[in-house]
């Protein structure tokens, strides 16, 4: 795969790298495929590991701070713009509808194949050639101390804790085959329903709910 070429990496098991970019409609098109889902798992946790280290050693923060400077790196839109600036969007496996459909532009499957890259290169390479990556990407950004990325829910959070109130999202509904999901999530605060989001993952979706919330309580 170019893509390893050009991350100058030898990798031991070249399945899992095609695993990691093969999204469930492809599989549903070809046999004897296995989508990039159970590496996305795998990569979400290496992930937030690899960054909660690197804030413990690095960052002389509070836990709250240290939370919120991972939510607002690892959150969708973070991955999302990794995985662009990776060019991973280029090599992405998907269905003949899934293509047809902007798949390979979607928010929600470029951040997955991120967190499922991780995933397969945590598998085949090890902890210290995932850490060289990930400060190449996601620690550099965090040095950069940018801040494109806007985590509405630890906003929303930081409002509700300073009012002692009660906070949980709930799923209205959920719509769409496995590999095109809608979901729609309400922000409930002290039983009261503060805002409501769509998106194609629950994280997505309590993103844009916590959001409309803040958007409402900023109006009043």
């Amino acid at each position: 795969m170019k893509i390893l070429e050009e991350l100058r990496i030898i990798p031991n098991d070249m399945n899992l790298f095609l695993t990691a970019f093969t999204h469930s409609s492809y599989c549903n098109e070809n046999k004897e495929c296995e989508n990039y889902e159970r590496l996305e798992f795998l990569g979400d946790k290496v992930l937030d590991f690899i960054v909660t280290e690197y804030l413990y050693i690095n960052r002389h923060l509070v836990e709250g701070e240290m939370t919120k400077v991972r939510a607002s790196h690892v959150c969708e839109d973070a991955l999302c713009e990794y995985s662009l600036n990776c060019h991973f969007d280029e090599n992405l496996r998907l269905g003949k509808g899934e293509e047809a459909s902007g798949g390979r532009h979607k928010k929600a499957i470029l951040a997955d194949v991120f967190e499922a890259f991780i995933g397969a290169l945590y598998l085949d390479q090890g902890i210290y050639k995932t850490k060289e990556f990930v400060n190449k990407t996601v620690i550099k950004s965090i040095n950069k101390n940018e801040e494109i990325f806007n985590d509405y829910k630890s906003k929303l959070q930081e409002l509700v804790q300073t009012d002692k109130k009660s906070l949980e999202y709930i799923v209205v509904s959920e719509k769409g085959p496995s590999h095109d999901k809608e979901f729609e999530i309400n922000v409930v605060v002290e039983n009261i329903i503060y805002g409501k989001g769509i998106g194609k993952t629950k994280k997505e979706a309590e993103q844009n709910a916590a959001k409309d919330a803040l958007d409402k309580m900023a109006n009043v």
